[in-house]
């Protein structure tokens, strides 16, 4: 695995219960691509050990989660956060800035 992957993953374990990250957000803070970052969360093979479920698209919608899995879960992890979800988008309180 390479090292910047992993520090992605392991950043993903110091954001808050109740906020959540953009995958810009994560990108600008390890000079990578959104889609880098993205690619990283869709193949993360440990989601109970790196939650990936904590970030969202630029626009604060709720995308897919972990391998092709329905939104509905991402939104049911995210809510056990205690992250306010209305019409499939986090409100912006929400977001790491």
């Amino acid at each position: 695995m390479s090292k910047k992957r992993q520090s992605i993953l392991e950043y993903l374990q110091t954001i808050p219960k109740w906020k959540v990250a953009t995958y810009k957000y994560i990108a600008q803070k390890f000079e990578t691509h959104p889609r880098a970052v993205a690619s990283i969360m869709r193949t993360n093979k440990y989601p109970d050990i790196y939650p990936c479920y904590k970030v969202v698209s630029v626009t604060w919608d709720i995308l897919w989660y972990s391998a092709g899995e329905w939104p509905k879960t991402k939104i049911e992890l995210l809510e056990r956060d205690w992250i306010v979800i209305k019409n499939n988008k986090v409100w912006e309180e929400f977001l790491l800035k």
